[in-house]
C-alpha cells in the first residue's frame, strides 16, 4: 500500500526529507562524513501511515516505509477502546547514527482513533561529522482521537540531533502527545555530554495557522543545559501537550495539576493559546518516577476526554 497524499517533491528529494531549516546551533556540524554520506541508502528513513474508519473501527488504509524505519501492524487490545489502533514506530538500525534524515508523516482521518508509540527508547549515537535530523508530522482530521507517546530521547555523548514535529489538528480533533528527554546515559553516569539537542513542536489548524510552538536547545559546550528553563540540574525533561475541543482549556489543566499533585517532581501547567488545550512539564532525576507522572497526566485526560483509562501497554 502507499499513501496517496500528494508530494510536491519525490520521496527521496533531500527537500522531501530533510527540514528547510535547522537550528544554528546544529547546523555549524555541518559536514562530509567519512562514513556514508547524507541521502546514502540507509541514511534517509520514511515513513508514512494513513489511517481511516471502516466498519466502526480504524483501519491501516495507506502505508510506505523505507529503512530504518518501519511498524509492525496494528493491534486493538484496548479494552476499552477496541476501535484504536495501537501502532508501534520501529527503526531497524537500533539509533539514529551521524548524517541520517528520518521523516515521517501520519494521516489520521476523519473519526478516526490511533494510538502511536516507539517500542523501544531511542539512542542518538556518538557523531564525528555532521549532525542528524528527525522529522514527524501528524495531521489529524475532525473528530480524531490520537495519541502519540514516543519512549523517551537518549542522546549520547558528543551527538547532535534536531528533530521536528509539526502537529496539524482540525479544530473538532483531539491530539495528545508526549515528548521526553533524558540527559544522557544515566545509568553509565553519562550526564550531558552531548554537543547538542535541538527540538521544535509546533501545533497548527489544517489551513496552516499556527497555534502554539515549543522551543527546546540544550547546547551543553556552552552551558545551556542546567540553569533556569532548561534541565536546571535535572536528567529527565518531558512534555504533555492535549489539543482538544472536548473539555474547557482550563479544565484540562487543572485536571493535569491534579493528576501530578503529589508526584514529588517539578512540574508546570497552562493553557495553550485560544484555549486549544493545555500542556504540562516536568523535570526529575528518576526516570521511573518521570515515567509515572507522565503516565498519570495522560491516564487523567483520557478519562476526562473520552471516559476511559489508559491501557498498558507492554512493548516487550
Amino acid at each position: 500500500m502507499t499513501v496517496a497524499a500528494q508530494r510536491p517533491v519525490p520521496r527521496l528529494d533531500p527537500r522531501h526529507y530533510a527540514p528547510d531549516r535547522v537550528p544554528y546551533e546544529v547546523r555549524r556540524y555541518a559536514g562530509t562524513p567519512d562514513t556514508l554520506a547524507v541521502g546514502r541508502p540507509g541514511k534517509v528513513g520514511l515513513l508514512e501511515l494513513a489511517f481511516e474508519r471502516i466498519a466502526g473501527r480504524t483501519e491501516l488504509t495507506g502505508h510506505y516505509q523505507k529503512s530504518p524505519l518501519q511498524i509492525m501492524r496494528p493491534l486493538y487490545f484496548d479494552p476499552a477502546r477496541p476501535d484504536l489502533a495501537v501502532t508501534l514506530l520501529m527503526s531497524t538500525g537500533g539509533g539514529i547514527l551521524q548524517a541520517d534524515r528520518l521523516r515521517t508523516d501520519v494521516r489520521c482521518g476523519a473519526a478516526t482513533a490511533v494510538h502511536l508509540t516507539t517500542q523501544a527508547a531511542t539512542k542518538v549515537y556518538r557523531m564525528e561529522h555532521d549532525y542528524a535530523t528527525q522529522l514527524f508530522n501528524l495531521s489529524a482530521g475532525p473528530g480524531c482521537y490520537v495519541e502519540y507517546l514516543p519512549e523517551p530521547v537518549i542522546p549520547f555523548v558528543d551527538s547532535r540531533l534536531y528533530q521536528r514535529t509539526v502537529l496539524t489538528v482540525d479544530a473538532d480533533a483531539t491530539v495528545v502527545a508526549g515528548e521526553t528527554v533524558l540527559a544522557g546515559r544515566l545509568a553509565r553516569g553519562e550526564r550531558n555530554a552531548y554537543q547538542v539537542f535541538a527540538s521544535d513542536l509546533e501545533v497548527r489548524r489544517p489551513g496552516g495557522e499556527l497555534v502554539a510552538l515549543d522551543t527546546v536547545r540544550l547546547v551543553p559546550p556552552g552551558g545551556g543545559t542546567t540553569g533556569p528553563a532548561v534541565l536546571g540540574g535535572h536528567d529527565v525533561m518531558s512534555s504533555l501537550y492535549v489539543v482538544s475541543p472536548l473539555a474547557p482549556a482550563a479544565r484540562i489543566a487543572d485536571v493535569l495539576h491534579g493528576a501530578l499533585a503529589d508526584c514529588g517532581l517539578l512540574y508546570g501547567v497552562s493553557v495553550l493559546p485560544q484555549d486549544s488545550g493545555a500542556w504540562l512539564r516536568l523535570l526529575g532525576s528518576d526516570t521511573r518516577a518521570c515515567a509515572a507522572a507522565l503516565r498519570a497526566g495522560w491516564d487523567a485526560v483520557r478519562r476526562l476526554l473520552i471516559g476511559v483509562p489508559a491501557p498498558e501497554l507492554r512493548k516487550t
